[in-house]
């Protein structure tokens, strides 16, 4: 088909792609990030440590990233609409299953297949926009499905954190499966089907070659480590902030601290201004100025006083998700072919980051002190920059194009 036909900004099927795809956001992070204002509670009911009630986080998050190495292969076969109403249905009925899962280890196990289903939605929805909207305006709706992901994770928290502390955790997984579930059914009704795209068989051969380009692509190699240790500082934060503020000097109650998660709303404004300044900076500048304000936000973390933790932790929600809407923008836009193949393991970094990090530093936290938690952050941040610093990426940047 002609490429002028893509969805321009302003057209009905825009419209349409625009609203599903930030309702499949909504519905992926709502339930992916479940059990994160919870992990105080669980640990008390399960009667384990910090570091193991983080697995109720990381087993989602190990999952999408064992599902996003299937999808990095097989995404292709699948119509995009049906793998990602699948992905959305099959994981909200899931996510129901879980409010009677009676012990922690079946909860993770059932946390693992969760995240390997609804991979699905971000193995394609990246490849999908680049296909399907015309290319002046994918920022626009790359940018939608990213305020999705910030706005389900933080109305998934604090719904989540409100619902548990009056009517059980039980109760709040309940309400957050049967949301997801609706949200579903809504992405299925009105998801515009794919012309740009049709399955096709899986060329194994060709997979792995592209695979083997992105992963030795010095360029790409530098965006998927960056995503991987960016998300593992904030999956960080975010899992044990918690535990921190129910402390001394802090105390803070539970109902409190549900209102903290509406620090996510930061997250959206990271996405808005990074779209809008994609236009007119180059990608990297961007890129490079999100990490450096979030170093800045972490170390405001280190702070006893209650304000400016909230301030810090307002710009570092910001930051982050400036940073990650650029990088997965530049993997989307660098990759000529394969596209779902590289925006797959980019996701695979960053879930492996979730993951690792995630669960590592609570357990470096239960050992040591918030300072020490803190510090380690810094340093991983550090790190990041360095990696966006490195080479010629701006030129390599405008050569993608």
């Amino acid at each position: 088909m002609n490429p002028s036909e893509k969805a321009k900004q302003g057209s009905k099927r825009f419209r349409y792609i625009k609203l599903c795809i930030f309702f499949s956001g909504l519905s992926v992070f709502a339930q992916l990030y479940l059990f994160q204002p919870m992990l105080p509670m669980a640990a008390e009911y399960f009667n384990v440590t910090v570091g193991d009630t983080s697995l109720l986080v990381s087993s989602s998050t190990i999952g999408m990233a064992l599902g996003l190495l299937f999808f990095a292969f097989k995404a292709d076969s699948y119509s995009r609409k049906k793998l990602m109403v699948f992905s959305l249905v099959a994981s909200a009925l899931l996510t129901i299953i879980s409010a009677w899962i009676p012990s922690l280890s079946m909860l993770v196990a059932i946390g693992v297949l969760k995240g390997f289903v609804v991979s699905g939605v971000s193995a394609v929805a990246l490849a999908y926009l680049t296909e399907e909207v015309f290319l002046a305006a994918v920022p626009a709706a790359i940018s939608m499905y990213l305020s999705g992901n910030t706005i389900g994770g933080m109305s998934g928290r604090i719904t989540a954190t409100i619902l548990a502390g009056e009517f059980g955790w039980r109760n709040a997984v309940l309400c957050i499966g049967i949301e997801s579930l609706i949200l579903g059914l809504v992405f299925w009704k009105f998801f515009p089907e794919s012309k740009f795209f049709h399955p096709q068989k899986t060329d194994y051969h060709q997979k792995v070659k592209q695979m083997k380009n992105f992963l030795t692509n010095s360029y790409m190699l530098r965006l998927y480590f960056i995503a991987a240790l960016l998300m593992g500082v904030f999956v960080s934060v975010y899992n044990y902030l918690t535990f921190r503020l129910e402390a001394k000097p802090f105390s803070l109650s539970h109902f409190i601290m549900a209102f903290i998660f509406l620090m996510y709303i930061f997250g959206v404004f990271g996405t808005m201004i990074t779209g809008r300044l994609s236009k007119r900076l180059p990608m990297n500048t961007i890129l490079k100025a999100s990490i450096i304000s979030m170093l800045c936000s972490v170390c405001l973390l280190l702070s006893e006083n209650i304000y400016i933790v909230i301030f810090g932790l307002g710009l570092f929600t910001l930051s982050f998700f400036a940073a990650h809407t650029m990088a997965s923008q530049m993997t989307a836009l660098h990759a000529k072919q394969g596209k779902s193949s590289a925006t797959s393991i980019y996701w695979l970094f960053y879930y492996f980051g979730s993951s690792i990090l995630g669960s590592g530093t609570g357990y470096l936290l239960h050992s040591f002190s918030w300072n020490v938690f803190i510090s380690v952050l810094i340093i991983t941040v550090i790190v990041a920059l360095l990696l966006a610093t490195a080479g010629n990426t701006v030129q390599k940047e405008k050569k993608s194009f």
